[in-house]
């Protein structure tokens, strides 16, 4: 059975990390239900974005661990 969860990413260095991470999240495309990006007006360079998804939760968590290799990328995870 697929699991339902949230995961949040807040990238530093959005110009040096983001290509990046974009493909990582095209990659997992099929298990993101909905995604939700915001970036402070007052920070240039930080950006948080909320995903929820579904899918096996060995596959999110690999997704979260290529993510979490890149420099200036934090992630929390939640499954509900």
């Amino acid at each position: 059975m697929d699991n339902l969860s949230v995961m949040s990413i807040r990238v530093d260095h959005r110009t040096d990390s983001a290509p990046k991470m974009q493909e990582i999240l095209t990659k997992n495309g099929d298990i993101i239900i909905g995604r939700f990006g915001i970036h402070d007006p007052g920070e240039i360079d930080h950006g948080l974005i909320t995903l929820n998804l579904r899918g096996d939760m060995q596959r999110i968590q690999r997704m979260a661990d290529s993510l979490e290799s890149l420099e200036g990328i934090k992630v929390n995870h939640m499954q509900v």
